[in-house]
């Protein structure tokens, strides 16, 4: 696929109206902004996003300082206007957070798709602009990624949005032209502050506070992750003592978009891409082998098979989720 170059950015005191940066580039057909930034937010009460009736919001550090940023898509145009220290950084950075530098055409080519199960080019029918998105930020993908480490999904973007709301920055323009609210995570010399027991009342037990803490205390070397490969970020994440194959997975999935990696260690992924496939659940090994045929764009057939509306059966009981803030 070839992208057309987005138009010129604009500054300061020029027409960008209240926005310190802003850039607009053609989005390809169907684009949906929706399916493309899904998994950058952690959950609907993830702090540094925001729902907006146009797009969507989201603030984040930036080497040159912090950034709201508002994307809208209409027709065939995504736009995206900044505010704060990082504004320019931030709409330089967006054509990868928002996949517009994805490319997909080795994967959509005839007869590649000809290769592919009826499930997923079935999928790749209904969501043919679905992208990967790469925001370059690994400290902001590695904390929440280690947070839900062996626990519930709820119970890590309980304790996400807790940290955030208590550690984190208000997004510039926060109540006036972003919503309230809007927050910044913390950077890494932020999370390295937070003391204990507030690891402790978010949820978060000792296992995951020291992982994070290993991982951030060399933070300048992780943020130059970025501008290595996927494959070579993910070697430099494991060896990381506390962060393995799935952890480094999820990092570069959203760093990267990494179109091969696979969560491996995933509590539910190789249970559903089994049933996905052939109807009969499977283990990681399984899964391996049934993605095997595709290697090179395994995340590519995972993310179509979450979008193709099967569900693997869940057995047992539901886990029990403790609430350790005011104990």
């Amino acid at each position: 696929m070839t992208l057309a170059a987005p138009l010129p950015l604009t500054r300061p005191g020029t027409s960008a109206g209240t926005a310190d940066a802003s850039g607009c580039w053609e989005a390809p057909a169907h684009y949906s902004l929706a399916v493309t930034c899904f998994p950058l937010q952690r959950g609907d009460g993830d702090p540094t996003f925001a729902a907006d009736p146009g797009g969507l919001w989201s603030a984040f550090g930036t080497p040159e300082g912090h950034a709201s940023v508002l994307v809208t898509h209409a027709a065939s145009k995504v736009t995206v206007r900044a505010w704060g220290d990082g504004a320019a950084s931030a709409v330089e950075s967006a054509p990868g957070m928002l996949g517009l530098t994805d490319d997909w055409s080795a994967f959509d080519d005839a007869g590649f798709l000809a290769t592919l199960p009826p499930v997923v080019r079935e999928a790749r029918r209904r969501h043919p602009a679905l992208r990967l998105p790469a925001t370059g930020r690994v400290v902001d993908a590695l904390v929440p990624t280690i947070l839900e480490q062996k626990v519930t999904t709820v119970e890590a973007r309980r304790a996400y949005r807790y940290l955030v709301r208590r550690y984190g920055t208000p997004a510039p323009g926060a109540g006036t032209v972003a919503p309230a609210g809007l927050m910044v995570a913390p950077s890494a010399e932020a999370w390295l502050r937070i003391p204990s027991w507030e690891w402790h009342r978010a949820g978060v037990g000792p296992q995951r506070s020291d992982t994070v803490m290993r991982a951030l205390r060399a933070a300048s070397g992780l943020e130059r992750l970025a501008s290595k490969t996927a494959e070579e970020a993910a070697a430099a994440l494991k060896s990381i003592p506390g962060v393995g194959v799935w952890t480094a997975a999820e990092i570069t999935q959203r760093t990267h978009a990494d179109p091969d990696s696979v969560s491996v260690g995933d509590f539910h992924l190789a249970k559903f891409v089994g049933v996905a496939l052939t109807g009969e659940r499977t283990d990681d090994a399984g899964m391996l082998r049934l993605l095997e045929p595709w290697r090179g764009h395994r995340q590519r057939l995972v993310r179509l098979l979450g979008l193709s509306g099967i569900r693997a059966p869940r057995y047992g009981a539901r886990m029990t989720i403790q609430d350790h803030r005011f104990h």
